[in-house]
């Protein structure tokens, strides 16, 4: 992968995408950031979403066990949240079948 999440100097957020997904999904900017420091995550690119800055997502759960995914970007070296919401099965299934796949190594 390209990025690492752990040289990042911390989060950007942008008032309309931090009220989005509150409004949308009920997921608060603190439960976006919690994410990224409880292990496992997984994290990979988005091309499909990629075409005027390069867009990642990660799959994660934050303290009280709520898997999210969360579509974000780097600027300026800070993590920039763009939408946060509750993983779909399939999405739940891929983290859980990576998890596992790690733990067997």
């Amino acid at each position: 992968m390209a990025i690492r999440i752990s040289d990042c100097e911390g989060f950007e957020w942008d008032k309309g995408n931090r009220d989005k997904n509150w409004i949308r999904h009920r997921v608060s900017k603190n439960k976006c950031e919690e994410v990224f420091f409880n292990q496992p995550i997984l994290v990979s690119e988005d091309p499909k979403h990629s075409n005027v800055e390069k867009r990642y997502y990660v799959l994660g759960r934050t303290d009280s066990n709520r898997f999210l995914f969360i579509s974000f970007t780097i600027r300026n070296n800070r993590i920039r949240v763009i939408s946060a919401r509750d993983m779909n099965r399939k999405e739940r299934k891929a983290y859980h079948e990576q998890i596992e796949k790690r733990s067997n190594v």
